[in-house]
């Protein structure tokens, strides 16, 4: 049986080299302060990825951490609003600032 090459496999530059670029999928170029680009190799390193791919990856458990903080964010409002306790309000503000800004 013949090999044939996949339709969404293109050569790339005179090299011949072949990428499969997934359906929806872009890239994207973007400047990393020189030590910030070593935290990313050694979790590419750590991971056994390339260093693209630990890029995305970290980008998508920052996403997910946000959105995780957002939701824990407002269940800890909800079940906060019930209390009108004055003296509780400092500590929540504090409690709610931590969540938002990290700190």
């Amino acid at each position: 049986m013949p090999h044939t090459e996949s339709k969404r496999t293109k050569k790339a530059g005179p090299g011949g080299a072949k990428s499969a670029r997934k359906q929806g999928e872009s890239r994207h170029t973007v400047g990393l302060a020189p030590g910030l680009a070593r935290q990313v190799e050694q979790y590419a390193a750590t991971t056994d990825t390339s260093f693209s791919r630990a890029i995305a990856a970290l980008v998508r458990l920052g996403l997910e951490n946000q959105e995780s903080r957002k939701r824990e964010f407002f269940r800890r409002l909800r079940e906060n609003l019930a209390d009108s306790d004055p003296k509780q309000e400092d500590r929540l503000v504090d409690e709610f600032r931590s969540l938002i800004l990290g700190r």
